[in-house]
């Protein structure tokens, strides 16, 4: 959950559903991400929901909305997992990465953050 004009990496196509999974090189099964998150997803399409202890489906940006998973904390420094599926999505892709959360730090004082 970085902007990809600030980035310390290009932003890689990475596919939803990993190739390695049967995953198809097709537009619905595309996004765009920052590598640390691609390389923690890994060909991963579930994770661990660190309340529920239960194995859930990782966010899928085709098809759910990001408010209705998560949240920024109050100083927009952090992501916050809302539903198991954002709790386990923020757990696996290590979305509050000790440099990204300082990233959104200095780009919330210059008011480049939160993205719209």
């Amino acid at each position: 959950m970085s902007q990809a004009r600030y980035a310390p990496e290009s932003f890689s196509v990475e596919h939803i559903v990993p190739r390695a999974k049967g995953g198809q090189t097709k537009l619905n099964n595309l996004a765009l991400a920052c590598q640390g998150c691609n390389n923690h997803k890994y060909i991963h399409t579930e994770a661990v929901d660190p309340v529920t202890g239960d194995v859930v489906s990782l966010f899928h940006p085709r098809q759910q909305r990001w408010g209705e998973h998560f949240a920024w904390t109050e100083d927009f420094a952090q992501v916050v997992g809302l539903t198991p599926t954002g709790r386990a999505t923020v757990e696996i892709l290590q979305l509050n990465r000790f440099g990204v959360v300082n990233l959104r730090r200095a780009l919330h004082l210059i008011g480049e953050h939160p993205p719209q």
